[in-house]
Formats: structure tokens, C-alpha cells, sequence
């Protein structure tokens, strides 16, 4: 008989993605296991979050003020933007300090299967960013899956008659894999290789 707080702790972490029964059971007796001054430390920090953060009407990155602090950096390259998928992927990509241009985050990648097509991501927003007319090569940057492929086919057709240059980073990364995991050197030297599509 598990105590209805714990179990409905081990139920809440098991909503993260990658976390089973066993790992969130894991996760829950170690944060019971800290000082209570921890536990809410953690609580604050999620809800401080969750109430601070907000996705910018520009880039569509995590930020505290709107636009954010990569579109607003008078010092970043105005002519390129590198298209990811998720924000943990910017995130990924500034890593590397290689890359000095603008972001577009779509928020997931083409899925007809899962009812995900280009109007419910941030593909028109893209289209508008480019018609405007600074931008002069899209990088695209999404995860070399079936879904990321898609994604970077559809963006590259549409860019076509926009007359901007179009690369897709290299396959220095797994297929199958995530941007979110790659280390900094295989992440910097996709960049550096990326090609024309």
C-alpha cells in the first residue's frame, strides 16, 4: 500500500517524457529524501517558470520579456535564420558558438498521421519573417527523422519562389536522434556542413 501523496507524486513525475513507474518512484523517494526547504525550492522554481516564461511573438523561444533577447541582439545576423524544432533546440544550437543569426522555433515537426500539418506549427509565421525581405538563407535545423525530413522538405518548397537560399544542416547527427542530445562538437560540425537543399 503506497501512501496516496507519494503515489500521487510518482504519477505526476511519470507525466515527463522518458520517465517510467520505476524511474519516477526513484525520482519521488529522493526528493523525499532532501530537506523540506528543496522540495519547495523545486515547487517554486516550476511555478516560476511556468508564470515567467512565455514564447516569443518573433523567434517563438522560451523568454522572460517579449521579443526576446536573440532577436532583439542588434550584434546577430539579419539575413539568416535557423529554423529548429523545439526551443531545447536553440538552445542546443547556441551551444555550440558557431551560429550568430536569427531563430524560427516551430514547435514540433509535419505529422499528418497525428493531425499536425503546417498551420498548426509556426510554418506561416516563417513564410511572413522571409516575405519581408531581410532574410537571405533559411538554415533548417530540424531532427533527422522521418517527421524532421518532412519538415525540411515542406520548408524548403516554400521557400523556392521566395528567391532565398536554402541548407539543411549536415549528418554529422544519428538518424532517429534529437538535437537536444547531441554533443557540442557533432552539433557545431552539422552546422558548419550544412548543404544545399
Amino acid at each position: 500500500m503506497i501512501p496516496q501523496p507519494l503515489q500521487q507524486l510518482i504519477e505526476e513525475l511519470c507525466r515527463f517524457p522518458g520517465v517510467g513507474p520505476k524511474t519516477a518512484q526513484r525520482m519521488a523517494f529522493f526528493i523525499l529524501s532532501r530537506p523540506r526547504k528543496e522540495a519547495v525550492s523545486l515547487a517554486r522554481a516550476l511555478v516560476g517558470a511556468k508564470d515567467n516564461l512565455r514564447f516569443c511573438t518573433l523567434c517563438g523561444s522560451l523568454t522572460e520579456a517579449d521579443p526576446c533577447a536573440y532577436c532583439t541582439d542588434s550584434r546577430r545576423d539579419r539575413h539568416t535564420i535557423c529554423v529548429v524544432q523545439e526551443a531545447r533546440d536553440l538552445f542546443a544550437m547556441e551551444r555550440t558558438g558557431q551560429y550568430r543569426g536569427l531563430y524560427h522555433v516551430l514547435h514540433g515537426a509535419l505529422s499528418p498521421l497525428d493531425g499536425v500539418g503546417p498551420e498548426e506549427l509556426r510554418i506561416p509565421d516563417l513564410a511572413k519573417r522571409i516575405s519581408e525581405g531581410q532574410v537571405k538563407e533559411i538554415i533548417i535545423a530540424t531532427n533527422p527523422n522521418v517527421e524532421g525530413e518532412a519538415t525540411a522538405a515542406y520548408i524548403a518548397r516554400l521557400c523556392k519562389p521566395l528567391k532565398v537560399k536554402v541548407t539543411r544542416i549536415a549528418f554529422g547527427l544519428p538518424v532517429g536522434g534529437d538535437l537536444e542530445y547531441a554533443d557540442d562538437l557533432t552539433l557545431g560540425r552539422a552546422l558548419e556542413g550544412r548543404q544545399d537543399m
